[in-house]
């Protein structure tokens, strides 16, 4: 546990210091039997403002979005883009607060979570937390381990992404521009996890770019699509039958 806390305090305060342009950073922590709160506050510029800026991104939830990814930063003399990437999957609960909207991972089922705040519950500037269990066996070097790649010196080269999470409103995954929204900076991994849990139907173009287009282009990121149902196994059985590949089972 001290070392996962050690590492995610670390971390989350680094950034703050390096990003967020905030004179003060504060770190409140609390403790029970059964859990362990950490809470690191600025009152900067909000990470998903700076990423959105940063990037050139149309919207602050494509932000959102990419930094589910990993390897990003706004920095990348100074940072990997790994910090919150590796911390949100070591402990039990991650949040970032940041302004009006509001992202949360559980670890147990690796689920995800984005909201809008209501004026009264929003945070001007960035709040993350992180929820440690102190019964828990799980160690820093297992999480790291899980997105590492033996042929690559075991470098940081695996993602999940979770496809939900790109979702604008009530639209549905139809078009190309949505697709490339969807592998940006994959080619970044060797592997790459796309987990459709959740996301019930998905056009021939947005799969055509993604399991054709994408592949053909970058044939060194291996596309893992997993969690999908019946109709979306159709559309990514139908892309890659068409890129000349094997189609993935249904899971």
């Amino acid at each position: 546990m001290e070392n996962i806390c050690a590492y995610g305090v670390t971390e989350m305060v680094n950034n703050a210091i390096d990003h967020s342009g905030s004179a003060t950073v504060t770190i409140g922590t609390k403790r029970t039997a059964s859990r362990v709160d950490i809470r690191i506050k600025d009152e900067g510029i909000g990470i998903f403002r700076k990423i959105q800026k940063a990037c050139q991104l149309e919207d602050v939830r494509h932000a959102v979005f990419e930094l589910t990814k990993g390897k990003l930063t706004t920095d990348p003399t100074r940072h990997t883009g790994e910090g919150i990437f590796f911390t949100s999957r070591m402990v039990e609960v991650f949040t970032i607060l940041s302004f009006d909207l509001f992202l949360r991972h559980g670890r147990s089922g690796n689920d995800w979570l984005l909201q809008d705040k209501e004026p009264s519950e929003r945070f001007s500037g960035t709040s993350v937390g992180l929820q440690v269990d102190p019964n828990s066996t799980h160690t820093a070097k297992e999480v790291f381990d899980q997105y590492a790649v033996e042929q690559d010196d075991f470098a940081f080269n695996k993602t999940h992404v979770v496809v939900e999470l790109a979702k604008e409103g009530e639209k549905s995954f139809v078009s190309r521009s949505q697709a490339k929204r969807i592998v940006a900076r994959l080619d970044k991994f060797k592997e790459v996890v796309l987990d459709f849990t959740e996301v019930e139907d998905i056009g021939p173009a947005f799969a055509d770019e993604i399991f054709r287009v994408f592949t053909t282009q970058y044939p060194g990121t291996h596309l893992i699509p997993v969690s999908m149902n019946e109709q979306v196994t159709k559309m990514v059985r139908r892309a890659t039958f068409a890129n000349g590949g094997s189609p993935p089972a249904r899971s």
